[in-house]
């Protein structure tokens, strides 16, 4: 099997690089070969015993897309694109990399198989940004997305996009709609929803970190390696139930940035919550306000996928997997 990771360089898809380095199978099917790609080259994996290609190239370039495809990989994850955050402030960016590079890559697909049969699996990582308020309490798998971010316009029209080109037998895709990750490892980044993950990592490592919303907000989350667990589960499961829908929202926690709290404080005591200093931005207030609080993951949850139970697990992921199971805050 042939496998190959858009967006590699990114936290999800290098994990997601790791993960096969470890165990190189889709379905008990070996992956013999890795392709990662990315705008910058990717890192390779030493476990990996199979071929890796790392390849630099912005896959919203002429041409990109189609001398990606011409390797013929069984198995494609797309998941690059630029973040909510960055989306909204240069509207230009943000549809050539998250619109335009999806619809050059479907279209890549589908004319490498008008010359020779091919239908690969296709796993395109959507958002939550696809709905947009009003919104219930709690979101059911039939309610109608309408965002109300140019990221969750473009994440929208991806799905659609994926939709119809698996109506239409070009490519055998899913979409699924991640939680926010949390705790990302590494630096913060421009998406709108970095600080749910900096308010935990930063204290965890005994750095100050910035809260500018509310602690009652309330948000859907998944820890990376829940995340990693959505993608691997989705390349390998029959997709014949899915008819023509074939965007899934994913399982996760509902929380309030008050009990992210309460649990980074169960987890690492009363001195870590003395790093968060609260500065509002109303700007970013909202942006959340808009976005989801809770789902009811049905579809999701009958086919398999599997989310983290609570906040303190998460907590508890990252500390297992990023701090390699220490604490700097003392």
């Amino acid at each position: 099997m042939h496998v190959m990771i858009i967006g590699a360089a990114g936290m999800l898809g290098h994990q997601l690089a790791q993960q096969f380095a470890k165990h190189p199978s889709i379905a008990n099917t070996p992956v013999e070969i890795m392709t990662l790609v990315d705008i910058t080259q990717p890192p390779t994996h030493a476990q990996f015993q199979g071929q890796q290609r790392p390849i630099a190239t912005d896959l919203s370039s002429p041409q990109a897309a189609a001398q990606l495809i011409a390797t013929r990989p069984d198995v494609i994850f797309h998941l690059a694109a630029i973040v909510s955050g960055e989306a909204e402030a240069d509207f230009d960016k943000g549809y050539r990399i998250n619109l335009d590079g999806s619809r050059q890559l479907f279209e890549a697909i589908r004319l490498a198989g008008s010359q020779e049969p091919y239908l690969p699996r296709v796993v395109f990582a959507s958002s939550l940004a696809v709905f947009g308020a009003p919104l219930p309490d709690v979101i059911p798998d039939d309610y109608l997305f309408a965002p109300l971010t140019s990221y969750g316009t473009q994440k929208a029209i991806s799905e659609l996009l994926l939709n119809d080109y698996a109506r239409r037998r070009f490519i055998d895709g899913i979409a699924i709609r991640l939680p926010t990750i949390c705790i990302r490892p590494g630096q913060p980044n421009r998406a709108a929803s970095g600080f749910f993950s900096n308010i935990l990592r930063e204290p965890l490592s005994g750095k100050e970190a910035v809260l500018p919303v509310s602690e009652n907000v309330r948000h859907w989350f998944a820890s990376p390696r829940a995340g990693v667990g959505f993608l691997l589960h989705a390349a390998a499961i029959d997709l014949s139930s899915l008819g023509g829908r074939r965007a899934l929202s994913m399982p996760g926690v509902s929380a309030t940035v008050g009990e992210q709290l309460a649990a980074l404080q169960r987890v690492a005591g009363p001195k870590a919550l003395k790093l968060i200093r609260r500065q509002p931005d109303p700007a970013i207030q909202h942006m959340i306000d808009s976005w989801p609080r809770s789902f009811d993951a049905a579809r999701a949850l009958a086919l398999g996928f599997r989310a983290d139970a609570s906040i303190d697990d998460i907590i508890q992921v990252h500390i297992d997997d990023a701090l390699h199971g220490k604490l700097s805050i003392s």
